[in-house]
């Protein structure tokens, strides 16, 4: 999970600049549209559609984009159809890589995707190639100056998580995708303030990347997610944390 929780880190901070925040919203308006196509307009019975708009909230995003967004994928308003597609590929030393896409025009996102990976030393590989390497989780995230350690493992443990790991600044949760709810409300009617929550790919392992092979495997996804169609970018990688800095 290195890679997952250093990687999460740094985006938290690029979100901050109003270029990245754009781009931010736009990829969450799309998850929020195809989340309510998909499973319609109720956060209280769509989980996907909650978790999207849980995570649109953190970023401030104002509730009448929300509320829009919602509206198209039900129907209520005219909206863009969006395909959902994912693509897998390997990066430097091998690092696998899954990416999800909406998109509206699945030749254009293809193109493009496999273009960034051949400037960025990587390789477009088949359905299949590297999603054996990766579980989906629930994942929530708990900064350590808002919940002591035991206090908060015997909340999530108590309400089905799967684990909890302690790293230098955060607590990280792991649960089944079942279990995800269930222990997000358990944190939060314990007044615990939660960082992040979202159903994810974890890698069952990671691969130690370091000096320019370690930049490079940045590089690629960076580019990869500021791709205008992805929404997501998983990677095993497990870079030191003096080499991420």
């Amino acid at each position: 999970m290195s890679g997952h929780s250093k990687w999460a880190s740094i985006k938290h901070k690029k979100a901050a600049t109003d270029a990245k925040r754009g781009a931010m919203f736009t990829k969450l308006i799309r998850e929020i549209t195809a989340a309510a196509r998909q499973g319609g307009g109720n956060s209280d019975t769509n989980v996907r559609l909650r978790t999207a708009i849980g995570r649109a909230k953190t970023q401030n995003m104002p509730t009448s984009n929300i509320e829009n967004a919602i509206k198209k994928g039900t129907g209520e308003l005219p909206g863009v159809v969006y395909e959902e597609i994912s693509y897998e590929g390997y990066g430097p030393k091998g690092v696998a890589i899954m990416i999800e896409t909406l998109t509206d025009n699945k030749n254009r996102t293809t193109a493009e995707i496999r273009n960034l990976f051949s400037k960025k030393n990587g390789n477009l590989g088949g359905a299949g190639s590297v999603a054996w390497m990766f579980q989906k989780k629930g994942y929530i995230v708990v900064d350590k100056k808002d919940s002591e350690e035991d206090k908060l493992m015997n909340i999530v443990l108590d309400a089905g998580a799967e684990d909890m790991k302690t790293e230098e600044a955060t607590y990280e949760i792991t649960t089944s995708p079942a279990d995800f709810e269930k222990v997000r409300k358990a944190i939060e009617e314990k007044n615990i303030k939660i960082q992040s929550a979202e159903i994810t790919m974890i890698p069952s392992s990671n691969i130690k990347v370091e000096g320019a092979d370690a930049k490079a495997t940045l590089e690629l996804v960076e580019s990869l997610e500021d791709q205008e169609d992805v929404q997501h970018v998983y990677a095993n990688f497990d870079i030191p944390e003096e080499e991420m800095a």
